[in-house]
């Protein structure tokens, strides 16, 4: 009689561990599921918000024949920074950025330069430092350029372009894969905005420049409603 309750007993506890190893494996695939959905939800979310914002702001990507011919007139042309590297040379990227603005300036659209990068500590990274050294370089007077050492972020540099710098109406220079966002930024902190694409040659890190601004894009579409105030303005920067 004992080895036939030990025998029921373990048939017992045999059902009761399959009972809870099926509750498992059902609770396991629902929650698999759920994050796949999440995950499909959320790529698709992000495909539409950047969808959006080059749809709606491919309007505003001009050539410089087309500024010239509409004889229209900017605050000023911000040159957005980009890399530089350790010895002070500008990446090719940026290079491209600062002689697509000085063409504009060449071209008679405007006679002023914003140059917008990462400057805090000028002796160890310096990009606007190198960008006016190149601008000057290229033939703009050095009284028609002002710098912004504080553009630590394309929304920094737009947000401190209009409260710091009094920009109503601006030009906006960088590569198209980024002027997309740029010009949304802008038109969401009630900047009247314009942009000229600096893609003068192939990049070699244009593949992951791309993969990294639907990111982008995506964290300043909530930037843009949110529209905080930087830390730099904050701390009197």
């Amino acid at each position: 009689m004992n080895r036939l309750h030990a025998i029921r007993q373990k048939a017992v506890e045999w059902i009761r561990t399959h009972r809870s190893l099926r509750l498992l494996c059902r609770i396991t695939k629902v929650l698999i599921c759920a994050l796949l959905v999440l995950l499909v939800s959320l790529h698709i979310l992000v495909l539409s918000l950047n969808a959006a914002v080059v749809g709606r702001m491919e309007h505003s990507i001009l050539s410089k024949e087309a500024l010239v011919a509409g004889d229209e007139s900017f605050d000023f042309i911000l040159v957005l920074g980009c890399r530089v590297y350790s010895d002070g040379t500008p990446s090719a990227m940026l290079y491209d950025r600062v002689a697509s603005g000085v063409d504009l300036y060449q071209a008679g659209i405007c006679q002023s330069l914003l140059l917008s990068g990462d400057s805090r500590s000028p002796d160890e990274y310096d990009e606007t430092g190198a960008m006016r050294s190149l601008a000057i370089s290229l033939g703009v007077d050095a009284e028609c350029i002002r710098t912004d050492g504080y553009g630590l972020s394309t929304y920094e540099s737009i947000y401190r372009a209009k409260h710091l710098f009094a920009g109503k109406r601006i030009l906006i220079v960088t590569q198209s894969y980024h002027l997309y966002r740029a010009l949304y930024l802008a038109e969401k902190l009630g900047l009247e905005a314009y942009g000229v694409g600096a893609d003068l040659r192939p990049y070699s890190t244009a593949f992951s420049n791309e993969l990294r601004e639907v990111l982008a894009r995506t964290k300043d579409v909530v930037q843009g409603l949110i529209q905080p105030i930087p830390d730099s303005i904050k701390q009197g920067s």
